[in-house]
């Protein structure tokens, strides 16, 4: 009975965190995305600027 109750928390804490470490790169991802598109964004004002 034991075995059975340690398992099923083993494959909860595993799923938990790879569904953290997904959050996690699309976070990032999704954070450079935006930083190079506010770059660009801002260097196409400038150049219509001059």
């Amino acid at each position: 009975m034991n075995e059975k109750i340690y398992k099923t928390m083993s494959g909860t804490g595993v799923s938990s965190l790879i569904v953290g470490i997904i959050v996690l790169v699309t976070g990032v991802t999704a954070g450079v995305m935006m930083i190079v598109n506010g770059a660009r964004l801002i260097r196409g004002k400038s150049e219509i600027l001059l």
